[in-house]
């Protein structure tokens, strides 16, 4: 069976960012103390960190209490932030990427489907912060979030 997925670069980011997001902003967090916390192999994980720090939602302290840390709140940081800043623009079929033109474009029957999917997917990544997925908050949001995109 295949499967439309998030990539695992994506995914990792996600996990780092989410952990982020769980700590005190005032404290920095070590690749290594999250790669362990949330089973993501370090050396793939300092790429993407590099990745969220050019995409400016980390920022990285130097320093014996050095790490990494959220470089804004994290009800000002979305999904598709995340997603973007280690992947790029989100598209859930190559003819919806900018940069691509499809030859059978102007008879294309499946286009209204694919715009479709690609909006509701975008509301959805844009919509959820990492606030959202918070333990005092994420049970309430989550299900006036899934609730409202159904």
């Amino acid at each position: 069976m295949g499967l439309m997925q998030i990539s695992r670069k994506a995914d990792y980011a996600l996990r780092a960012a989410i952990y982020l997001a769980r700590q005190d902003p005032e404290r920095s967090c070590s690749a290594a103390e999250i790669a362990l916390r949330q089973q993501v192999p370090q050396k793939f994980l300092e790429k993407i960190i590099r990745d969220l720090i050019r995409g400016g939602l980390v920022k990285s302290k130097r320093g014996w209490n050095g790490g990494y840390a959220l470089a804004r709140p994290s009800s000002m940081i979305s999904f598709r932030d995340v997603i973007e800043a280690v992947e790029g623009p989100i598209a859930v079929n190559l003819c919806l990427q900018p940069e691509r033109c499809c030859e059978h474009l102007s008879q294309c029957r499946m286009i209204g489907v694919w715009s479709e999917v690609q909006r509701r997917v975008l509301e959805v990544f844009t919509r959820t912060t990492l606030a959202d997925l918070q333990p005092e908050t994420s049970a309430a949001s989550n299900s006036s979030s899934l609730s409202s995109a159904a």
